[in-house]
């Protein structure tokens, strides 16, 4: 009997080990030949922007933008707060970067891996702004890119106001930890908390005249954050 429970526990494990195996959850495997080839290099980071489509297609858009100012982009389409946590580590820590710019929230919102839990979405981010701490990386919390509603989940509600909440807890963390917080959405934003018009094709994404806006932003507060003791 004891032999039997024994076999079908072992079993049991090894399915669930299996299964966890092949589910690439956090997509760690997305830049793994780039984070162990700046490692090697001992190339040294000054900058490492994490975030999700918004961040990876800024990257595809204007590529010299990063290269010009060792800027790297850490950013994966569809991804939430809790897998950026997940990689956290791996693509920022790592690469012992001077300051780290976390741009996330956007897909909790729209619910891509689960129902929205704005305090979840908060501490997540919050996790990341301290293990950067912890590392001796400077901390930039940029605001969530106004939206008005998002294509891929119709049903989901008053997206600009629940955008408006989380951005409000993240300007007032930021300010109560001396955190730069790089306010992108009250420039790019309507009447109606949506994205102006001209600035994306879908609503979410910046097209380059978006990401024109939010260069010269970020890039002051870099240097802000930079010189900040």
């Amino acid at each position: 009997m004891k032999l039997s429970v024994f076999l079908t526990l072992s079993l049991f494990t090894g399915l669930f080990v299996n299964a966890q195996n092949a589910v690439d959850f956090a997509n760690l495997a997305r830049y793994k030949d780039e984070n162990t080839s700046i490692l090697s290099s001992k190339k040294k980071v000054d900058v490492v922007f994490m975030g999700n489509s918004i961040t990876e297609g800024w990257v595809k858009s204007h590529p010299e933008f990063f290269s010009e100012n060792n800027y790297t982009g850490r950013g994966i389409s569809g991804q939430t707060t809790s897998q950026m946590l997940l990689r956290f580590q791996n693509d920022v820590i790592a690469l012992k970067p001077k300051l780290v710019i976390i741009n996330a929230g956007t897909n909790d919102i729209a619910q891509n891996t689960g129902v929205y839990d704005p305090d979840f979405t908060f501490n997540n981010i919050k996790a990341m702004a301290d293990i950067a701490q912890n590392n001796g990386i400077k901390v930039i919390i940029a605001s969530v890119l106004p939206a008005a509603a998002f294509p891929w989940r119709k049903e989901i509600t008053d997206v600009p106001q629940k955008v408006d909440a989380l951005n409000n807890r993240l300007k007032q963390y930021a300010n109560d930890n001396k955190i730069i917080y790089a306010d992108y959405n009250s420039v790019m934003r309507d009447s109606k908390g949506g994205m102006r018009e001209g600035l994306s094709k879908d609503g979410i994404h910046p097209v380059p005249a978006g990401y024109a806006i939010m260069e010269p932003l970020i890039k002051n507060a870099i240097h802000k954050a930079s010189v900040k003791k």
